[in-house]
């Protein structure tokens, strides 16, 4: 979200493919996984050890030792953060298992760390559970190590059991992340793939690949752009190619913005967080847009958060709390086909606009328009989703009119606040598009 636009509510863009079915409705899942918003990624593996990003699968098992492993306090900064869910990477490229898997030898069993006998899956989810926070895993379909992946049918054998693996041995899942990095051209049985999911835990989010049922937002910086558009009728691939999955019918499929608290993936010593400013933009530019937000925090070769980047994410909340710490509730009501007026009951001040949508029957609204209570227009954009929020000089009125374009569009919320900010940090750097062979 950069600048709010004081022009008239924008038109459907020129470059805009066909309308999608409005029809086309979330699943009770996805609902509720629009409604946590927030979730927290936590890349640790092999690549921890090395300096790398992506390793090539021959480095020795024997380097995995982490001294000071705390999955509670992992799981602790995100809740702290605010996060409702977390996704552990399980098994990176390289092929490295972080549960001892019955299907390799290189896995946390042929390490030192707890003599052979760790799992970082079983402690991480064990946290999750204690803290109250959903788990999730990723799983690399890409994977360096296996001699399998050579031969497709034998390699689909090799993925399925690692899934079921992870499917049945750690508690309910709720987010499964299928990364299209380094698959172009190898084709999986995503019906067999998909199917363990169906069978074991049929509530999990399915990041992209399969049968997904939330997508990759294109890029690694965190950032949607509007509109923000939940149902499609192709994926992005990954961020190293210009490859697209397109589907057979349309799908919704909310999107989720990955971005890591630092340059790298993993953790690199020479490495630091994101400025504050960064990552607020980065929250405008995603939740803000009406995206889930998947913030990368990549544990050190001690196994613990740096405090540094705990400090980061400390001021993070502080800030999100400070700016939206004093919600200024609007009446929400339809006063002509399209016209929507929000009422405060009393003159009010505020720079900021939280608005819902409801999404029951489908995203519906391509485009809105607020005005204040003599006409004038101060801000506008497309989509709103399951949650827009807009940021402008200080505006003061009892009411607001919102226009809104979408047959059938319907608002459901409108919150103000006077957060002392009127616009949006820049991002100070994007990452690479290289892949880190």
């Amino acid at each position: 979200m950069t600048a709010v636009e004081t022009a008239p509510a924008p038109a459907a863009r020129p470059d805009q493919e066909s309308p999608v079915p409005t029809a086309i409705v979330p699943t009770p899942q996805q609902s509720a996984w629009q409604r946590d918003r927030l979730g927290v990624f936590f890349h640790f593996g092999m690549n921890t050890f090395h300096g790398v990003e992506w390793s090539d699968g021959t480095l020795p098992a024997s380097s995995f030792d982490p001294s000071d492993l705390d999955a509670d306090q992992w799981v602790a900064t995100a809740k702290e953060l605010g996060a409702r869910y977390v996704v552990l990477t399980a098994k990176h490229h390289d092929g490295f298992c972080l549960w001892p898997t019955a299907t390799t030898d290189y896995s946390v069993r042929s390490s030192p760390w707890r003599d052979g006998r760790g799992d970082v899956v079983r402690e991480v989810s064990d946290a999750c559970a204690r803290h109250g926070v959903k788990f999730g895993f990723y799983l690399s379909p890409w994977d360096r190590n296996a001699p399998a992946y050579a031969d497709e049918a034998a390699y689909d054998d090799f993925y399925a059991q690692q899934l079921r693996e992870l499917c049945t041995g750690y508690g309910r899942v709720d987010e499964i992340w299928f990364d299209g990095a380094g698959s172009e051209g190898h084709r999986y049985d995503w019906a067999r793939i998909s199917s363990v999911i169906h069978e074991l835990q049929p509530q999990a989010m399915v990041f992209n690949m399969g049968a997904p049922t939330i997508r990759w937002v294109g890029n690694e910086d965190g950032l949607a752009a509007d509109p923000v558009e939940y149902v499609v009728r192709k994926t992005e691939f990954s961020n190293y190619t210009v490859e697209t999955v397109e589907l057979t019918d349309a799908l919704y499929l909310p999107p989720e913005c990955d971005v890591s608290l630092r340059r790298g993936w993993f953790w690199h010593p020479e490495d630091a967080p994101k400025t504050l400013d960064h990552l607020l933009a980065i929250y405008y530019r995603s939740v803000g847009l009406g995206a889930n937000l998947l913030l990368n925090l990549p544990p050190d070769s001690t196994g613990r958060l740096p405090q540094e980047d705990v400090r980061r994410l400390r001021e993070l909340r502080t800030e999100l709390d400070r700016r939206f710490a004093a919600p200024l509730p609007a009446g929400v009501r339809e006063v002509a086909p399209g016209v929507w007026e929000l009422d405060f009951g009393s003159a009010v001040t505020f720079d900021h606009l939280w608005l819902t949508e409801e999404l029951a029957g489908g995203q519906r609204v391509t485009a809105h328009e607020l005005c204040d209570a003599t006409g004038t227009p101060f801000a506008s954009g497309f989509t709103v989703g399951s949650q827009r929020v807009q940021i402008f000089e200080p505006v003061t009125t009892r009411t607001v009119t919102v226009r809104v374009t979408g047959e059938g569009a319907v608002l459901t919320g409108a919150t103000a606040f006077l957060a002392g900010v009127t616009s949006v940090p820049e991002i100070a750097y994007l990452a690479t598009t290289d892949a880190p062979l």
